[in-house]
């Protein structure tokens, strides 16, 4: 893991384990599994020659400095540069034949379709014009023309057409300042009457065009600097984000750290209790050592043996305690690394279901966000087709979910095991024609439909179909 920082014209950009297309940042950590780079977005100059032709076949050259670099205030337009420019340095002949291609394309293309006489008058035009269309095809590419400077058309070498127009020009100019300076000498007295009056009124004009003018200016500047503070607190707001997601990556690192060192203190506290038993294991022979020596001197050679025999049976049952104390140490060891192992195994298990159990919420809700709005275009697309009839709608939507036979459902469960009342209504005629016609069972039933709708009505608040009838 590294923590890398971008220069003041840099930026990083980084990809690799957990980044699904490139991240960019001024400043973060880089992750095993993870890529850097560094790429500079400070603008260069292109310098170009442009050979094109006119509608008449007339070829020319168009000398231009561009000034051209990424779009720092916008990310989309860093991402698209970082894309462009990373396997190569922003000098390199890759992204300087791709400045120039677009540039040279542009400017063919409009001049193919000028005059070389509109091209000649309309220079300004027309270098307005080719400047918009080589900004539309580098907004692709994350790039922006800082500056543009396109000097005075140049004959190519073989057709003197603007040196030849331009003696022309001036020429006509020569002869245009001849009869002005006559027609000027003409027209001395009339113009000295009227260049009074006219110096009144165009006072008098210039005063109301300056008011209006400076009323302008003072809107302009207001909008500007709203404009300005409006950026000034986005950009802000993208930085703070920045650094709330560097200080949280730090905290986690910080963390870890923190967990490994005390772990190291913990091995290191059992380590120097184990050499402190160790080194009092041998002072403890040592003595024992002296004191045999001593005895060896003062006793006969029988209290000797029967010394050194309690020494080493000594020494054995030290010996003995000593294992044991190692054994039971080791075995706390082992019992606190499987805790601490239980532990970490437990935490990433339940942090993996906490995790499964938040992308199925969120599956959940978008599945149920989809079928709102497929739900919602159906019913737009019913209501459309239906003339914006809303009661037809509603008609639809319960014969299509089967409300009438729910209807009849619940009613017939509500008389189950009761003794209802039936009445039965008929409106036909009695004799031959209405008692035993043909026609009188179809009777019978229409004239039953009435009090059923009203029924209906009555219990559930509902019209019937238009096309059906109406309830009085």
């Amino acid at each position: 893991m590294w923590w890398k920082v971008a220069g003041p014209s840099e930026y990083l950009a980084i990809t690799g384990w957990g980044i699904d297309d490139i991240r960019l940042a001024k400043k973060a950590w880089v992750l095993p599994g993870q890529k850097c780079s560094r790429f500079d977005v400070s603008p260069v100059n292109y310098t170009f020659e442009v050979e094109a032709m006119s509608d008449e076949k007339l070829p020319f050259v168009l000398p231009a400095v561009f000034t051209i670099g990424p779009r720092v205030d916008d990310m989309n337009s860093l991402l698209l540069y970082a894309k462009l420019i990373s396997p190569y340095d922003k000098h390199s002949d890759h992204v300087n034949e791709l400045v120039r291609g677009v540039i040279e394309g542009e400017t063919r293309v409009l001049a193919a379709g000028m005059t070389m006489e509109e091209i000649f008058k309309g220079t300004k035009a027309f270098k307005k014009e080719v400047f918009e269309k080589v900004q539309l095809e580098l907004n692709q590419f994350g790039l922006l023309i800082y500056n543009a400077n396109v000097k005075q058309l140049v004959d190519v070498r073989g057709h003197e057409y603007f040196s030849y127009l331009g003696q022309k020009t001036q020429m006509e100019a020569a002869n245009q300042a001849k009869i002005d300076v006559s027609e000027a000498k003409k027209k001395g007295e009339i113009g000295a009457k009227l260049r009074e009056g006219q110096t009144t009124q165009n006072a008098a004009k210039i005063d109301a065009e300056t008011k209006i003018i400076s009323t302008q200016r003072q809107g302009e500047s207001q909008k500007e600097e709203i404009k300005v503070r409006t950026d000034v607190e986005i950009f802000k707001n993208q930085k703070e984000g920045e650094r709330a997601q560097s200080n949280a990556e730090l905290a986690t690192r910080h963390a870890s750290c923190a967990q490994t060192s005390e772990l190291a203190l913990v091995e290191a506290k059992k380590a120097v209790a184990l050499r402190e038993a160790d080194l009092q294991c041998q002072l403890e022979r040592k003595n024992a050592l002296t004191q045999t020596e001593n005895l060896k001197a003062n006793m006969l050679s029988k209290a000797s043996v029967e010394y050194e025999i309690k020494v080493q049976e000594a020494n054995w049952e030290l010996y003995n305690k000593q294992r044991a104390a190692d054994a039971a140490l080791y075995e706390q060891q082992k019992a606190a690394e499987a805790q601490k192992a239980s532990a970490d195994a437990n935490f990433y298990a339940r942090q993996q279901v906490a995790n499964g159990e938040l992308y199925a919420k969120k599956k959940e809700a978008e599945g149920i966000s989809a079928l709102a709005q497929a739900e919602g275009v159906y019913l737009n697309t019913l209501l459309e087709k239906l003339g914006g009839n809303y009661a037809a709608l509603r008609d639809y939507m319960m014969i299509n979910k089967n409300m009438f036979q729910e209807i009849a459902r619940i009613n017939a469960q509500a008389v189950n095991g009761l003794q209802p009342k039936i009445s039965i209504w008929s409106n036909g005629k009695g004799g031959e024609d209405g008692a035993n016609g043909a026609m009188k069972g179809i009777a019978e039933i229409y004239s039953t439909l009435p009090p059923l709708l009203k029924t209906v009505h009555e219990q559930t608040g509902m019209q019937p179909p238009s096309w059906l009838g109406t309830i009085e």
